[in-house]
């Protein structure tokens, strides 16, 4: 970790496997030689990179040297007036190629992703934003400048688990860039990264922990079928029910994970129904007045009127109630 304001991942390189088996040598050998030369004409184009269609270009012939298929959204953005928040999960360096590859937006990443191999002269050249997590006190000034990006009309990708883990369900949501998509009035798209091969779920592209940019690389270009589904969902706002960056990032967390919870937060769930059980406990154990028996007509003779129904005890848990969030603070190492 560099500073207080850095997150770790319990991810290793060890997470990283081919579900199916590798291409054969020759393949791995060919693809590296048309990977080096895409990179090689991606970085000769200079700030010409910064280009919208000349940026998809390059990171689609990028994917494409690698094979790697891209599948799913065709655009990210939302409508017209400010600019979109782009927030996806994070698994790998290849996530910013496939968002670049769908829609040239531009990245707000952390400042050691422009020392990156490959992928960081890219995003320097691309125009990217990098923070710099060892200075807590600069967050409002990259908070500002995020939401002056969005009111200009410029879409920004972000990733807000703040570094990368090996399956989409891990990894808590930091909510320090919804409050620039709050300040400017724009709207928040979550989009989903999803890695497959031959259909079937695959981490071999994670790249977490002290894995080295070598050593993923080697497995993505011997990685059969490796396929990247970009799936953008219906895009938040605050006029959604007039939510804070908090609420904000819950949803938005939800959408990406296909409305399932990451394990904390699955915590604090769990925690929050135990202490509205034990609220509501003495009230269910006070005594309920009884109710008249019954009468029972006698053999022959009509029923009277029915016999009434004792209410349940149980009242229904009314859907998406909201939970307490208390384990997250607005701490520098929270947001």
């Amino acid at each position: 970790m560099n500073g207080p304001w850095d997150v770790s991942s319990d991810c290793t390189p060890d997470c990283a496997a081919h579900a199916v088996p590798r291409v054969p040598a020759t393949v791995v050998a060919r693809r590296g030689a048309v990977f080096a030369h895409a990179v090689r004409r991606a970085l000769t184009d200079g700030t010409r990179l910064a280009d919208p269609v000349r940026l998809r270009g390059h990171a689609a012939a990028l994917l494409d040297a690698l094979g790697i298929r891209v599948e799913g959204a065709a655009a990210l953005t939302a409508g017209d007036g400010p600019g979109t928040l782009v927030v996806a999960n994070h698994i790998s360096w290849l996530d910013i190629l496939a968002l670049l590859a769908v829609e040239p937006v531009t990245l707000l990443a952390k400042r050691e992703v422009g020392g990156w191999p490959v992928v960081g002269g890219l995003a320097r050249r691309a125009g990217t934003h990098f923070i710099d997590r060892t200075h807590p006190r600069r967050l409002p000034d990259s908070v500002r400048q995020v939401a002056e990006l969005l009111r200009s009309g410029r879409s920004v990708a972000v990733f807000p688990q703040a570094t990368t883990w090996c399956t989409t369900e891990q990894g808590a949501f930091r909510r320090a860039t919804f409050q620039a998509a709050l300040d400017a009035g724009a709207p928040v798209r979550p989009v989903t990264l999803d890695y497959t091969q031959q259909g079937l779920p695959s981490t071999v592209a994670a790249f977490c922990g002290e894995d080295t940019f070598a050593g993923s690389l080697r497995r993505v270009l011997a990685a059969r079928g490796l396929t990247i589904r970009v799936t953008a969902h219906a895009a938040l706002t605050a006029a959604d029910g007039d939510l804070d960056r908090r609420e904000l990032a819950a949803r938005a967390a939800r959408a990406v994970r296909g409305g399932q919870l990451s394990p904390a937060s699955a915590a604090v769930a769990g925690a929050a129904v135990r202490r509205a059980s034990a609220a509501a406990a003495p009230a269910l154990s006070a005594p309920v007045p009884s109710a008249p028996a019954p009468s029972v007509p006698a053999p022959g003779t009509a029923a009277s009127s029915p016999s009434p129904r004792i209410p349940s005890a149980s009242a229904p848990v009314p859907p998406h109630s909201p939970l307490p969030d208390t384990p997250l603070r607005d701490t520098p190492a929270h947001v």
